[in-house]
């Protein structure tokens, strides 16, 4: 059970390695808006995630054959890309607010930074391709048994939010070393990575698809 789960640990940290706009949406949010906040972001990623593999593992046949399709492929990856375009604009063209401590947040805000988390992580074809993979190939593939699948599934989202964590915490300490201008530069830096992860995906999907 140990191996299961030390294998899990690894899927996990490939994900969190791959995910490129998800690091950029965790660490603009917790370096401009605070922890909790890049919190809140994390807690979107990791809702996309557990029902992404609810539905890989439930309908995996039917999911399998949604994402081999050439329609779905091209819709997907059109959606996402220009998705994450207009979060990098919006990012890259708002003026940052002072970044001392105590700003106060409404449950509205909250669920924007969740629904941020949520729509950049599920709107990602790689989420999908990545778990539909391991659903596919480590869990179904192996013939692991109810208890397996669970041990190596909590090891890659236990991997995932540790990271995650990490992530907005190193935010959180780079934050109170910068001043107002540094933010804005880099959340102008953050908006122009994810305007070139979309168009990056729009290439993708509209001469060689994303898988």
């Amino acid at each position: 059970m140990l191996a299961i789960f030390l294998e899990g640990v690894v899927f996990g940290l490939i994900l969190t390695i791959m995910l490129g706009p998800i690091f950029v949406a965790l660490t603009q949010t917790g370096i401009e808006k605070g922890a909790r906040a890049g919190f809140t972001v994390g807690l979107g990623v990791w809702t996309s995630d557990l029902l992404v593999i609810l539905f890989s593992y439930l309908f995996i046949s039917k999911v399998d054959a949604l994402v081999q399709d050439e329609v779905f492929k091209y819709w997907m990856g059109s959606v996402g890309g220009f998705i994450l375009i207009t979060f990098g604009i919006a990012i890259f063209l708002k003026k940052t607010e002072s970044i001392k401590e105590g700003g106060s947040y409404t449950s509205k805000n909250y669920f924007g930074f969740w629904l941020k988390g949520f729509l950049v992580n599920t709107i990602n074809p790689f989420t999908f391709i990545f778990w539909l993979g391991v659903i596919s190939t480590k869990v179904i593939g192996v013939n692991m048994n109810d208890t397996q699948a669970s041990v190596f599934i909590s090891a890659i989202m236990i991997t995932i939010i540790f990271t995650d964590t990490l992530k907005v915490l190193g935010a959180k300490a780079i934050r109170s070393k910068l001043e107002s201008s540094h933010i804005q530069m880099i959340s102008r830096v953050a908006g122009a990575a994810l305007v070139v992860f979309g168009v990056v995906l729009l290439y993708q999907t509209n001469h060689n698809g994303f898988m």
